[in-house]
């Protein structure tokens, strides 16, 4: 097998504190075996300005190689910042209102891909098979192509793609469709994602496509396919199992005082957080039996902090937090906690096994582990149920929870009433189905499909 390169724009340098997170485990594996590069940013702002450049950091560790380089403080703020998280990650979700585009931030977006694929070149060996990811890295293969490599680049987006009527408030929409043309292999988390893609590129050109899977667009052969993107759910048993630590012991002792709800993700407007605390509330208020029964425990921990409609977001829930636990809370019972603090994960699936029903309702989301996560730290003997987004990836493979539009508050509420009553049989059953689907496509099948489909295309010769 040919040695694999993986882009991403962060990579994870070892340092034996952190445990691997999700994209980690998914491709240690596969560097490992062909003695690998893993290429990017490594998280640090360059002091250097101007023409010259940083050395480029190279680590050995485990047969891995780790090379990364460092920006500076203005194309971070341009490609980072302003067009990769106030451009892309709204409109790929949806969020058209918070697109914030300016011309100044696409041109940054472009110089740091080239950057970038300028000091990854004089690395890539002839037969190497190149893996990119995500949104910040859309242009990546084209400017390789412009630098004259033509090595296999394969690329996998792991958040959704919008239909054209969305991605079209994107100035620049065209240039990108174009430039993501330049790939390979296109992978994306569900079929409506791939869809998505195509009528893009079907809109601003002649889009030419075979049985296999095969497109030919802007003088581009390329294929696009569906790789939703998984949890080891063998590792998520073994820590969700293990025992508690000792200022836990209490923590359990309190959650069993009640039936519990959790919900846990970085707080972003993507995640329906206000709609979620709506839609618990509906449940006190239609539902009264659940009143002084239940409580409701949101953990999202703070992501980029600096943004304002995060910033707005966070003084919104707070604020929900308050006028609810006013209205239903008790002297002795507070119906819902919102924590604003970052837990370990391997706490966090002890405190999922803990909790009678997850729920995950994002407005719009690539895949969500959480929700497979959830599923997978349950005990077999008496699982806890999942009330999950029709708008997460994660709805088209884990067919058995109880599916909800998070727009509709009422709906969410009779799917938790039910969730908190559903008899044992039924939740082991709905447990069981899930748990299969998880185990046949965990997170090393989900990347070996992925590089076998690379690996099997034909080099990139038509440039």
């Amino acid at each position: 097998m040919s040695r694999l390169v993986v882009v991403s724009n962060r990579i994870a340098i070892p340092d034996g504190t952190k445990s691997a997170g999700g994209l980690a485990v998914g491709i240690l594996d596969a560097l490992k075996n062909t003695s690998g590069l893993w290429f990017g940013w490594n998280g640090e702002i360059s002091e250097i300005s101007g023409e010259e450049e940083d050395e480029l950091s190279v680590v050995e560790d485990d047969g891995i190689t780790y090379a990364s380089v460092p920006l500076d403080q203005n194309d971070y703020d341009l490609y980072y910042c302003q067009f990769s998280n106030a451009v892309l990650w709204p409109a790929l979700h949806y969020r058209t209102d918070l697109v914030d585009f300016q011309r100044e931030a696409w041109d940054g977006y472009c110089r740091v891909n080239d950057l970038l694929a300028r000091r990854l070149q004089p690395l890539i060996k002839d037969d190497d098979i190149l893996w990119i990811h995500d949104y910040h890295l859309l242009p990546f293969a084209a400017a390789l192509r412009k630098l004259g490599v033509k090595n296999r680049i394969g690329f996998f987006l792991h958040i959704p793609f919008p239909s054209p009527e969305i991605f079209n408030a994107v100035p620049t929409h065209d240039e990108l469709i174009k430039m993501m043309s330049e790939y390979d292999l296109l992978g994306f988390q569900t079929e409506s994602d791939r869809q998505a893609f195509l009528d893009n590129l079907s809109q601003l050109t002649a889009l030419e496509q075979t049985d296999s899977g095969t497109h030919q667009a802007f003088g581009n052969t390329f294929t696009t396919g569906v790789y939703p993107i998984s949890i080891a759910p063998e590792s998520i048993k073994e820590m969700a199992e293990g025992p508690l630590p000792p200022k836990m012991a209490a923590i359990e002792r309190e959650l069993r005082e009640a039936q519990n709800i959790i919900s846990c993700e970085r707080l972003d407007y993507t995640k329906g957080l206000p709609e979620r605390f709506l839609a618990f509330e509906a449940l006190l208020e239609k539902f009264p039996q659940h009143r002084g029964k239940v409580r409701y425990t949101q953990i999202a921990p703070t992501s980029r902090g600096d943004v304002q409609a995060y910033q707005e977001l966070r003084h919104q829930l707070e604020t929900e937090v308050g006028r609810i636990n006013g209205k239903y809370g008790s002297m002795n019972q507070t119906p819902l906690f919102y924590l604003n603090q970052h837990f370990q994960r391997s706490l966090l699936m002890k405190l999922f096994r803990l909790t009678d029903v997850g729920l995950v309702t994002p407005l719009r989301d690539g895949m969500n582990l959480v929700a497979k996560e959830y599923v997978a730290a349950q005990d077999p003997a008496d699982p806890g149920v999942l009330v999950l987004s029709q708008f997460a990836g994660a709805a088209n493979e884990l067919t058995s929870a109880l599916i909800v539009n998070p727009y509709d508050r009422d709906d969410v509420a009779a799917a938790l009433d039910k969730a908190l009553t559903m008899p044992l049989a039924e939740r082991q059953a709905r447990y069981n189905d899930m748990m299969a689907v998880l185990t046949k496509n965990d997170i090393a099948n989900w990347g070996e499909t992925y590089l076998q489909d690379l690996n099997n295309l034909t080099p990139h010769g038509g440039h």
